[in-house]
């Protein structure tokens, strides 16, 4: 299909995210609450990202490489519509469909068909969409068997397959995945790969987030690194990971 490659899809513009974090350690709720009705929280700011500039266009595949606390997680909760911008302004044309963290959106005392309910509603869909899509993320996430056991009950591979079942079963114009592929078998993971791809070739845009250089290296055409919340580079993937790689020997 055609990709437009001139109307960006997802635009940051000079975006700066802030956490306040209380300067001392609080002990219970209730210190917190007293404390903050006297005003007497000292707070420390911690900027996890700092002027983020960067453009991606539709059917681009874009790796977010750093290290821990680099800033990647709230790059995608921004895009998201997670968190705001603390400074700056960021663009997003199209329907998101996030996978940010292991068993967001669940309910662990629901069971695995409850659970296909409640975060299908999350991400928009109507009660007989879902039901139309049932069986098939079901047989995605490879969890018959288990379905009506609560989900607590679940290895961490099993939620992340079925986070990744119910995301992924529209086509949407941007996929967000945060370390997707650190857990699942080989199996799940080809099977993911081949659906990543799939959407790709279709024109959806899609930002993963991964600690594996060489999976990014082989799936992505583009590469943000982030390190310390700043923009260290965006470029070619193989070019900007040999940076980022050298920066750590």
């Amino acid at each position: 299909m055609k990709v437009d490659k001139v109307n960006p899809l997802i635009e940051f513009d000079n975006v700066s995210v802030r956490y306040r974090l209380p300067h001392e350690k609080i002990a219970s709720l209730k210190e917190y609450a007293i404390r903050r009705l006297k005003k007497s929280i000292n707070y420390i700011d911690f900027w996890a990202l700092r002027e983020i500039n960067f453009k991606v266009y539709q059917g681009e595949l874009v790796g977010i490489i750093g290290s821990n606390g680099a800033g990647k997680s709230t790059l995608l909760k921004v895009i998201s519509r997670v968190l705001r911008p603390t400074l700056g302004s960021i663009r997003v044309r199209g329907l998101v469909a996030p996978l940010l963290e292991l068993g967001a959106g669940f309910d662990y005392e629901l069971t695995g068909r409850e659970n296909i309910y409640l975060n299908g509603t999350i991400l928009g869909f109507k009660v007989k969409d879902i039901s139309k899509r049932f069986d098939r993320i079901v047989d995605f996430a490879g969890i018959k068997d288990f379905i009506d056991s609560p989900l607590r009950t679940y290895s961490t591979g099993m939620i992340t397959r079925l986070g990744f079942a119910i995301a992924t079963d529209i086509k949407p114009d941007i996929l967000v995945l945060d370390e997707i592929f650190a857990v699942g078998d080989e199996e799940f993971q080809k099977k993911s790969i081949k659906r990543i791809e799939r959407f790709k070739s279709k024109g959806t845009t899609i930002l993963l987030v991964s600690h594996n250089l060489n999976q990014v290296k082989s799936m992505c055409e583009k590469v943000v690194w982030l390190e310390g919340g700043i923009t260290r580079a965006v470029g070619p993937s193989k070019e900007v990971i040999e940076k980022y790689q050298r920066t750590k020997r």
